[in-house]
């Protein structure tokens, strides 16, 4: 049964992502589809390059449009969500863009998949002259001619200089607590035999898993941006085919491309 528009409109900070119609049903096996995933931390050093570099994600992949987990949009200026709209128009819904609260780490969708539920976790507050406030933003998302083909993707952007940078331990209770909640939000999804796929800037050179699990995979072994993940029930199966980096330009922080292809069972 489809899931109706009702159910999935957003709701306050987003639906609530429970059991989505069609997750886990006896459904056809379905070709191999490419599905190319990116994090993007934007960066503040070099805002001229911006544009550009928004420009080049959208281009990560000469076969399929790739799907997006972004950091820093909108910390300390405004001119990236009009750049990102420029590139990832008509054939894309940029989820949490313009979000009120959680707008930093938005995640851009290309067609043939669709959102049919989103939800928006608050992590901690900000602190002066630190660190915004911290959030995880998260979409289910379906292909719209494989109904069965569905998979969650999660995105969120850790505080710095905690594990990396000035080493500073009294902001690890943040960094720590981050952790705990991301966790809890793939095992969401995870326990209802969902596939989920993040992104994020972890600041932390030797993060390994959001998890701990054995069931969660990693795409990057080195740097602080990083693509993991975690398979469901199986229904979904998902192989990670190579890796790009794109020259973001802006501030060091290359944006890393995942290959991935993905199929029902």
């Amino acid at each position: 049964m489809e899931l109706s528009r009702r159910k999935a409109l957003v709701l306050g900070g987003g639906a609530v992502l429970g059991t989505i119609a069609g997750a886990g049903t006896a459904s056809a096996a379905t070709d191999w589809i490419r599905l190319p995933i990116v994090t993007a931390n934007i960066g503040r050093k070099n805002l001229g390059a911006r544009e550009a570099a928004i420009r080049d994600v959208r281009n990560a992949d000469d076969v399929a449009r790739p799907l997006v987990g972004w950091q820093e949009i909108r910390e300390g200026d405004t001119g990236e969500p009009a750049m990102i709209d420029r590139y990832f128009g008509s054939l894309y819904r940029n989820a949490f863009l313009r979000h009120d609260t959680a707008f930093r780490v938005p995640i851009s969708i290309p067609r043939p998949w669709r959102v049919v539920a989103s939800k928006a976790t608050f992590v901690h507050g900000g602190i002066a002259h630190v660190t915004p406030p911290r959030w995880i933003t998260e979409v289910v998302v379906r292909h719209e001619t494989h109904t069965a083909l569905e998979f969650a993707m999660m995105n969120t952007h850790y505080i710095a200089n905690a594990y990396n940078g000035d080493q500073r331990t009294d902001l690890r209770d943040e960094w720590n607590k981050h952790k705990g909640v991301h966790k809890d939000r793939v095992l969401a999804h995870h326990r209802q035999g969902r596939l989920v796929i993040w992104t994020a800037d972890t600041n932390n050179p030797n993060y390994v898993k959001a998890t701990g699990w054995d069931a969660e995979h990693r795409v990057f072994f080195n740097g602080i941006d990083r693509v993991n993940w975690m398979r469901g029930n199986g229904a979904v199966q998902l192989e990670l085919r190579g890796t790009k980096t794109v020259d973001m330009r802006v501030d060091g922080h290359d944006a890393r491309v995942a290959i991935f292809r993905i199929r029902v069972a």
